[in-house]
């Protein structure tokens, strides 16, 4: 049996220019200088620097050339795909390539350094043994299963299964651990380990033996399990020591490193720098926000490729191959101008939006305390500067603050808001920020249970679940209140 059904569906489909233009405001400064410059390479009607005075109006009198071109050109609503113009792969290859570049050209590349690998850094220290061909196989196949820090996490078993299958060498599990026994004298110490016991307990046997360290082999090797959940008094008990003696050992255990292969040098690791966006400084007990001025470049349209539209418009004759080429002109004058503009607004919406939330944390940015942030959301911003709550997120998840405290991301000033005894409004952060201090200046011989914290918070006028305290010590990176115990 067949049945019909209307359905009424209300869609707003957002046109090319605004799509791109979100995007540009999304775009930190870093990017945003990226974009600015693959615009200028593939934009030959889009320059930069300042124009000359007598190009004042020059652009607009192109318009008149507009008339029998831009019905070919019409592209209909519906026939824009909103994900592709959402997608990074909207730049045709053929716009990616080209040969333009002459002899003289300076080739731009950015330089770096090879270094060594961790891996082959310990595959050099492995010739320093004596091997047989299977053992160095098995040797170099370990090596390769260290991960970033220095840690064999895959079962003996499996890597016997792969030694078999990838690189036809056929052994055993207990071969495989004769040969890890060489891979743990390789430096840095406690490389190669599968778990956390085994690594402190390598690196413990390579110092220097002292009563301390004695003890230190002996709690990671018999009574790690105590050690790791902190049951200091069970460990007295087992080992038959004094407190002092345990603190002893504990030091020494507290000086190892627990990520060997973070400790290599030879990582080539990728040190990503923050460019602030904006700057706020107090001047004369004023606020003060300026834009980095690499976001607002001096651009302007090409002359040149305005006068070519002007000589087209004075011709008499004009051939399919000069119309060709006024169409393609048009199209790159209109994009140029398009992008210019886009560049303004963005500097304007980025700029309100960030002096709103200037004004509205006012107190925070002229004393620097957390405890002075308001609860603000993204829809207070987005209402006081009447704009939408995507662009306010865009705005705060990619851009960072230069202030006298620090640079900071945006949207760290964002909280939700709770009630205090007196019925007020508080930041999520202000509490944040006073069990932070609670937790810091507790006593670690008797830390503090979050049942503890709560009824702390609960004197100081802020009435919090247990569970609701558990949840923002989790976020603050403070572990239990037993396993912050000290001795």
């Amino acid at each position: 049996m067949l049945k019909q059904y209307l359905q009424l569906k209300l869609s707003q489909k957002l046109s090319p220019q605004q799509i791109q233009l979100m995007k540009l405001i999304q775009l930190p400064t870093q990017a945003f200088e990226q974009r600015l410059k693959q615009e200028l390479e593939e934009n030959p009607a889009l320059e930069s620097g300042k124009e000359n005075d007598e190009y004042e109006d020059g652009y607009d009198e192109y318009d008149n050339t507009k008339d029998e071109y831009d019905d070919s050109e019409a592209i209909g609503a519906d026939e824009i795909n909103v994900d592709e113009y959402l997608s990074d792969d909207e730049i045709p290859d053929y716009r990616t390539q080209a040969n333009n570049y002459s002899a003289d050209d300076e080739a731009k590349t950015m330089p770096y350094a090879a270094g060594t690998s961790f891996t082959q850094h310990l595959i050099s220290q492995l010739n320093t043994f004596r091997l047989t061909e299977t053992e160095q196989d098995i040797a170099e196949f370990l090596v390769g299963s260290v991960d970033d820090s220095g840690y064999i996490r895959r079962e003996l078993t499996d890597i016997t299964d792969d030694l078999a299958f990838t690189q036809n060498v056929f052994t055993t599990v207990e071969e495989i651990e004769k040969v890890l026994k060489i891979v743990h004298d390789l430096e840095p110490a406690g490389v190669g380990a599968r778990n956390l016991q085994e690594c402190l307990s390598i690196q413990l046997h390579r110092k220097d033996k002292t009563p301390a360290t004695d003890l230190a082999i002996s709690i990671i090797d018999h009574g790690f399990e105590q050690f790791s959940k902190k049951h200091y008094k069970k460990l007295i008990q087992k080992f038959g020591i004094t407190e002092a003696e345990l603190k002893l050992a504990i030091e020494e255990i507290e000086r190892l490193n627990p990520k060997p292969g973070g400790s290599y040098a030879g990582n080539n690791k990728i040190v990503e720098h923050v460019v602030p966006d904006f700057a706020i400084r107090i001047v004369d007990g004023e606020l003060e926000l300026t834009l980095n001025g690499r976001n607002a470049p001096e651009l302007h349209v090409s002359k040149e490729y305005s006068n070519m539209l002007n000589a087209y418009k004075e011709s008499v004759n004009k051939s399919k191959a000069q119309k060709d080429a006024v169409l393609f002109i048009k199209q790159k004058l209109d994009a140029a101008k398009w992008f210019i503009e886009a560049i303004q607004q963005r500097q304007q919406t980025l700029f309100v939006t960030m002096s709103a939330i200037m004004h509205y944390q006012q107190e925070f940015f002229l004393t620097g305390d957390e405890r002075k942030l308001k609860p603000m959301i993204l829809k207070d911003i987005a209402d006081e500067i009447e704009m939408d709550v995507s662009t306010v997120s865009r705005v705060a998840n990619s851009k960072y603050v230069d202030t006298p405290y620090g640079t900071k991301l945006i949207k760290e000033f964002f909280s939700e808001s709770m009630k205090n005894d007196q019925g007020e409004d508080v930041s999520t952060k202000e509490i944040k920020k006073i069990l932070e201090t609670v937790i810091e200046e507790e006593n670690k011989r008797k830390p503090l249970t979050d049942d503890k914290l709560a009824q702390i918070l609960l004197e100081k006028g802020y009435p919090i679940a247990r569970r609701t305290v558990a949840k923002y010590r989790e976020q603050l990176d403070f572990p239990v209140a037993r396993l912050r115990k000290k001795i």
